[in-house]
């Protein structure tokens, strides 16, 4: 069993990035920007966000964090990203996610540019990825395939098995995986909550991407011998044990797992790494593309 490491892999990515960034100063050109706007106190959302602004400095990048309150009207958001949108200097912009209740996810989506849409959400940015044409790729499932690269996985005619069929991660990793790239070229089967046979349906795959939010979900007698696991999960879980008084867990049984396992994520250290990592490459594509 070899582990997934996100701190090794996410390091190297922010090394090239910082390498051409580097390079590109020398030339002339400007600093890519990344605005990211946050609502309300959300503590996941919070450190997330800290850790994203974090990661631009370390590369060279400007940042930018508008904070906005939890019960900010929807209007007020849609004003602070037109403005996001009309700046000139503002290479990428995203909104930290999920939002107060009294706004709607999908507008603020479709509201971001494209060409500045860095996590990849908006619909034609989506078209663009279905259609395997040039685009922004979601952080998470972008920071997924950066891995199974950078450890050269074997994934041409493999079955991959996605459990999980969000907008974020689910879908976009299927596609992913489905095309006529490297990593990539697998047979893929996207479940979710309707799905029968699930563990049946586990036991045949190569591949597993598990992607639904419910912590030590996937079991060592639903994965096959030399399984390749990325674990997509994050959730806090009350732990009286921890001074910050939670314990992160992922959506695969980690310790019975991982000994049936070719390679596996850890989590905490794995694809949450490199979903920053990803987002930092697409500012970069966003802003080299201008």
């Amino acid at each position: 069993m070899q582990l997934l490491d996100g701190k090794l892999v996410s390091a190297s990515v922010k090394e090239t990035i910082k390498i051409k960034l580097a390079a590109a100063k020398l030339l002339g050109k400007k600093t890519p920007h990344l605005a990211a706007v946050l609502i309300g106190n959300n503590g996941a959302s919070e450190t997330y966000v800290a850790s994203k602004v974090k990661s631009c400095e370390e590369v060279g990048m400007k940042s930018t964090l508008v904070r906005l309150d939890e019960t900010v009207p929807e209007n007020e958001l849609i004003a602070a990203i037109e403005k996001l949108n009309a700046d000139a200097d503002v290479d990428g912009i995203l909104v930290q996610l999920p939002l107060p209740k009294q706004i709607s996810e999908e507008k603020i989506i479709n509201l971001i540019r494209p060409d500045k849409d860095v996590d990849g959400f908006h619909p034609m940015s989506v078209g663009k990825m279905v259609q395997g044409l040039p685009t922004f790729i979601p952080a998470t499932p972008y920071g997924i395939m950066l891995m199974l690269e950078h450890y050269k996985i074997p994934t041409k005619g493999k079955h991959a098995v996605v459990i999980g069929r969000s907008n974020i991660v689910g879908r976009p990793i299927s596609i992913l995986l489905s095309r006529n790239t490297d990593p990539g070229n697998c047979t893929v089967t996207l479940c979710h909550s309707h799905t029968h046979n699930l563990k049946e349906i586990c036991l045949q795959a190569d591949i597993i991407v598990a992607a639904l939010g419910k912590p030590g979900f996937l079991k060592a007698d639903m994965i096959k011998e030399n399984a390749v696991v990325v674990d997509v999960g994050i959730t806090r879980v009350p732990d009286a044990t921890k001074k910050s008084g939670f314990t992160i867990k992922g959506d695969v049984d980690f310790e019975n797992v991982a000994p049936k396992c070719s390679y596996i994520t850890p989590v905490p250290g794995g694809v949450g790494l490199m979903t920053i990592a990803a987002l930092l490459m697409n500012t970069y594509n966003a802003a080299i593309s201008k």
